[in-house]
């Protein structure tokens, strides 16, 4: 009967101590996961707020170095500007205006005369290379969309916008021509450009009379779904 008595207490003692162990044990796991808890907290944190930044300064650079576009004309007497300034208004587009270093008069545009200046350039293609003030666009690498736009002369585009083609690399980007006449219609002048320029995309283009209105050319543009 003593005997068992003691195994009882021996078994209780054993068991009393056995439980402290076990509760110790599971206190100081408890600790442990709570700080390894935190740490892996910490560091998903900070891997999101890296992440995260990494994400908005590529947001950034996506904005800011795509979806640009352009506007060139030459203009002689006004019409072909006005086009191109529509254009520029209904998409949001920068303008660059051809300008030859000797500007044309209204006398070296007059055609009937055999003996005007664009007469003689027209009789003689030597003539055609016209020095231009600039042909240097800046930012140009960043433009994704070029329209290029002239007058129609001797059914071709007029050759100060030659000049500005001939020496700009469209390699990349979309261009668009269009034209303004009395009469002609835009005929080969785009695919003439095109082959001068031996790269880009050229799409066909427009021709625009000195009747057309801003509705009429902007219509066109939201149709070409920029």
């Amino acid at each position: 009967m003593q005997m068992n008595k003691l195994k009882n207490k021996i078994s209780r003692r054993q068991f009393l101590q056995a439980a402290g162990a076990s509760a110790a044990a599971l206190l100081l796991a408890s600790c442990s996961g709570n700080s390894a808890s935190s740490v892996s907290s910490s560091s998903v944190a900070s891997s999101e707020a890296a992440s995260s930044a990494a994400a908005s300064s590529e947001a950034t650079s996506t904005v800011t170095t795509t979806g640009k576009t352009l506007v060139v004309y030459f203009s002689a007497t006004g019409t072909t500007q006005g086009v191109a300034q529509t254009i520029a208004d209904t998409v949001g587009a920068d303008l660059f205006e051809v300008v030859p270093s000797d500007p044309y008069t209204s006398d070296d545009l007059n055609w009937t005369n055999n003996d005007s200046r664009v007469s003689r350039e027209h009789n003689d293609e030597g003539l055609r290379a016209v020095a231009l003030e600039s042909t240097d666009v800046d930012g140009w690498d960043d433009y994704d969309t070029v329209f290029i736009g002239y007058p129609i002369w001797w059914g071709i585009a007029a050759w100060p916008m030659s000049s500005f083609v001939a020496v700009n690399d469209f390699t990349g980007k979309t261009v668009i021509p269009f034209c303004t006449s009395t009469s002609s219609g835009i005929g080969q002048s785009g695919e003439l450009l095109a082959e001068l320029a031996g790269t880009g995309s050229w799409l066909d283009g427009q021709r625009f009379s000195r009747s057309s209105s801003e509705a009429d050319i902007a219509s066109w543009v939201n149709g070409l779904n920029l």
